[in-house]
């Protein structure tokens, strides 16, 4: 399952350079896991009324090229089952005029529970099935 979001670069997410701070990435990639999200029905304010917390525990990100303000682009989402109490979501981020790739992440997460500790529920589990070997 892969899910796509399109975005469009906005003149303050860029620095004296002229290009897209590295850290704007981040909140990109955040954004996308979000909607990834709320496209298959978790919803975050629930999850933290019921004291559960998804939380990111690694992040990898490989900058391949620069985006400009006005570029439109596109992150893709893909979920990977990374353990029994871990997933991940393997990104990337790509700009739209010529689909080249700006930037390839693998995010690492967890859920904890009340007492901080890791578990996986059922609406984040269905999301992300144990592969089989």
């Amino acid at each position: 399952m892969v899910f796509r979001i399109d975005l469009k670069v906005r003149d303050y997410e860029c620095d004296l350079q002229g290009i897209v701070n590295n850290g704007v990435y981040f909140n990109y990639l955040e954004h996308a896991r979000h909607e990834f999200l709320h496209a298959n029905n978790v919803d975050f304010a629930k999850l933290a009324a019921d004291k559960i917390n998804l939380v990111v525990i690694r992040s990898e990100i490989d900058f391949k090229a620069s985006l400009v303000p006005g570029d439109e682009f596109y992150v893709l989402v893909t979920p990977k089952r990374t353990s029994k109490l871990k997933f991940a979501f393997e990104q990337q981020i790509f700009r739209t005029c010529d689909d080249k790739l700006v930037v390839a992440a693998v995010i690492t997460g967890t859920s904890v529970n009340e007492r901080g500790r890791p578990f996986v529920p059922a609406e984040i589990d269905a999301l992300f099935p144990i592969q089989s070997s």
